[in-house]
């Protein structure tokens, strides 16, 4: 007589081959080509080929694994290695590099910013970024009260997003004759918006208003004002 399969232990082999960072990277995968509405314990299952109720083995829930996604995302920012032989950085452009790799891996990853701003309390990879940063303010001669400041003034800059003053600008790319008609409407209460609105909406005017270059121009401002402050606690 043919012996019959263990049903249980079966069923619990996909268990055994996954890990919690397998599931993480995979879910990782997922969010970044189709956001985190698109990120699903059961199509997760499916990439991986596994039951998908084995998946909370390793994660309790879908809250639990976002929370762990956006953990590796922050664990990924490292500072960069001074190449030997090279002079250490002045540290307004170490906290620099430092901070636009941050913005790199945001980009890379858009569905981390929301998953870190749900969050109540900042998790440990992000308190470990946070240190880094605090470390360099530190060594770059930053009193503990010029770092204070420093954390309010970059804010999520420190992990390369800034929330804007507003999240739906006029279109750029509106046509212009309709623009034109609500620029003369505008100017006689608003002139100076209008003059800001007119010259950004001009091809190519103000830089184009690209995200990344008024991120860096922003982050230069913060760091440049630190290093003032800096120097004249020091030379009162």
């Amino acid at each position: 007589m043919a012996r019959r399969p263990d049903t249980a232990r079966t069923a619990t082999r996909p268990t055994a081959r996954l890990s919690r960072d397998a599931i993480v990277a995979a879910a990782i995968a997922m969010a970044d080509s189709d956001g985190l509405d698109g990120l699903s314990m059961r199509r997760l299952g499916q990439e991986l080929g596994v039951n998908p109720m084995s998946l909370y083995h390793h994660v309790a829930d879908k809250d639990a694994l976002v929370d762990a996604m956006a953990d590796a995302v922050v664990a990924q920012i490292t500072p960069d290695e001074v190449p030997e032989g090279e002079e250490e950085l002045a540290w307004t452009d170490e906290l620099r590099r430092l901070i636009l790799r941050a913005r790199r891996s945001m980009i890379g990853h858009p569905w981390a910013v929301e998953a870190i701003q749900k969050r109540a309390a900042p998790s440990a990879a992000t308190l470990a970024h946070i240190d880094r940063v605090l470390g360099i303010l530190r060594r770059g001669g930053c009193s503990v009260g010029l770092r204070h400041h420093a954390m309010h003034a970059l804010g999520s800059g420190i992990l390369g997003f800034s929330q804007g003053l507003y999240s739906d600008a006029p279109d750029v790319r509106a046509d212009p004759v309709v623009l034109a008609a609500q620029f003369r409407v505008w100017a006689a209460t608003i002139p100076d918006v209008v003059e800001l609105g007119r010259a950004a909406t001009h091809d190519g005017g103000l830089g184009g208003c690209d995200d990344d270059a008024e991120f860096a121009f922003t982050l230069d401002l913060i760091l440049e004002g630190l290093e003032r402050r800096r120097l004249a606690e020091a030379n009162p």
